[in-house]
């Protein structure tokens, strides 16, 4: 069975619109989110980025998980190692 879960891009019937109010907000990011986490989506983007669009990825998504995740949270949610 799979550890990950996709639902929301599924099942979401708004727009897809930012900036109007914070529920339209957090529902436009979650359908972003999942929409560019889409395998063949990310086969697509990932020969398009040069090195530094790959370093500001990868520092925007580490420090939010610093910022934002307890080490168990971290494992539990995010990693879904099953050590925490």
């Amino acid at each position: 069975m799979s550890k990950h879960t996709y639902r929301f891009v599924e099942e979401y019937i708004g727009i897809a619109m930012y900036g109007w109010d914070l529920e339209g907000d957090l529902d436009t990011l979650k359908y972003y989110l999942q929409k560019f986490s889409d395998d063949s989506f990310l086969d697509l983007i990932m020969t398009k980025l040069d090195q530094e669009d790959r370093d500001a990825i990868y520092s925007l998504l580490t420090s939010l998980l610093k910022k934002h995740l307890t080490e168990p949270e971290y494992h539990r949610h995010f990693l879904k190692d099953g050590t925490h």
